[in-house]
């Protein structure tokens, strides 16, 4: 009885699948029904509404492609700006076909339901059968059966325990078919994907490129406003204490030990400037190494766990380290944190990174720059970073970067 919970687990999980999916099939007949009726509407000047109605079945694709699977994502090019233009594109789009195809099929929406209901449809006969035994329901029928006597009761009392049994076991067959054919019907093209590839190449070697010139400016600018100015202050007070020598040698000497001082500090700022561009620790000891003296020195207490038996080449060590950096950095700041758990793993074609807190929640990629700056940094090497963060937490920052040998 103790493994009885973790044995439902999944078949609850598994229902819920389905149970989404059986939504997901009835709004697709809706939305086909829709683009019928704006496809009519066409005739008589509702091409807008034809359009509407296209990005609607676009949006329940897309949706469903994310839950099967699919990648790289939604197959569909930039939309242009005129009305005319938007609707040539859609009828040239190969996926608008296949899309409809899709919703009009009713294959997705019977897998769902048998999957979904097989269970119900047993437990049902099982209480027909004893509701008829009690005399509560004079007139039972059961899979077309009348349950006339007992013989007939038996069979469907047997019929509803095979159904009941098929029915804890059918679901998750029934999500891998659902799988097979959404991804049959919705993956990309190759023709789709390398477009896609190549547009996503383009986007991350224009941000690669936007985020090093970015850099480079924050570099010159610690250099120009720290390290430079006191190196300028240090030759002016060692000048200044060479005129004095012979004059002054207290206030000679008081200027030497300002500019030894001031070497000291600009020592210090040119270290921590390297250590911001690669950190002396990471090159020495490897992610591990880095995140270990990272995490001891952080101010909220932190799990670390590295996976990993290899060092990975310089440059995809240094956005991983940043990575998790950036994501420590927003929990000790804003979230409120008492606890982060940081996760590294090594997949072998990927790294796969990991930093959880139980901060307030709440964290938006899209009103930080710091997680902007790396994902920027990710696309570069075709990485990704997600985040989930639901008001009153946890935070979740994930990401995953390809490192195959």
């Amino acid at each position: 009885m103790a493994g009885t919970p973790g044995r439902l687990a999944p078949w609850l999980r598994h229902i819920r699948h389905l149970l989404i999916s059986v939504g997901v099939g009835f709004a697709g007949q809706g939305v086909l029904a829709l683009v019928m009726l704006s496809a009519v509407a066409c005739l008589v000047g509702g091409l807008p509404l034809f359009i509407k109605a296209v990005e609607l079945n676009r949006r329940l694709a897309d949706f469903q492609r994310a839950r099967v699977g699919v990648e790289p994502g939604s197959p569909y090019p930039p939309m242009p700006e005129g009305t005319l233009d938007r609707f040539i594109t859609i009828l040239k789009t190969p996926a608008t076909a296949r899309d409809l195809l899709w919703i009009a099929a009713p294959v997705q929406l019977c897998i769902a339901v048998v999957g979904a209901f097989l269970w119900l449809n047993g437990v049902q006969g099982l209480l027909t059968v004893a509701l008829w035994a009690t005399g509560l329901l004079p007139e039972a029928y059961y899979w077309a059966i009348p349950i006339t006597g007992p013989v007939t009761a038996v069979l469907a009392t047997l019929i509803g325990v095979l159904v009941l049994y098929l029915g804890t076991r059918v679901p998750g067959p029934a999500i891998e078919l659902e799988k097979r054919y959404g991804r049959l019907l919705l993956a990309p093209t190759q023709k789709e994907q390398l477009a896609a590839r190549v547009e996503r190449l383009q986007r991350t070697r224009s941000e690669a490129v936007d985020a090093s010139a970015v850099e480079l400016r924050r570099i010159e600018r610690d250099l120009h406003d720290g390290a430079q100015a006191r190196l300028v202050a240090l030759a002016m007070n060692l000048g200044m204490a060479e005129d004095l020598f012979d004059q002054d040698p207290q206030a000679a000497k008081a200027l030497i030990a300002d500019a030894r001082q001031g070497a000291h500090t600009a020592m210090t700022e040119l270290r921590d400037l390297v250590r911001g561009i690669h950190p002396p620790l990471l090159a020495d000891r490897g992610i591990e190494g880095a995140l270990r003296s990272l995490a001891l020195g952080s101010a909220v207490p932190v799990d670390l766990d590295v996976r990993m038996e290899r060092r990975l080449p310089p440059p995809l060590e240094s956005a991983a380290y940043f990575t998790v950096v950036e994501a420590m950095t927003n929990a000790v700041k804003h979230s409120g944190a008492t606890h982060i758990t940081i996760t590294v793993d090594d997949l072998g074609d990927r790294l796969s990174l990991r930093v959880e807190d139980n901060g307030r929640g709440g964290a938006d990629m899209a009103r930080g720059t710091g997680l902007r700056g790396v994902e920027r940094r990710l696309a570069a090497f075709d990485g990704t970073i997600r985040v989930t963060s639901p008001a009153g937490g946890p935070t979740i920052v994930e990401a995953e970067l390809p490192c195959a040998s």
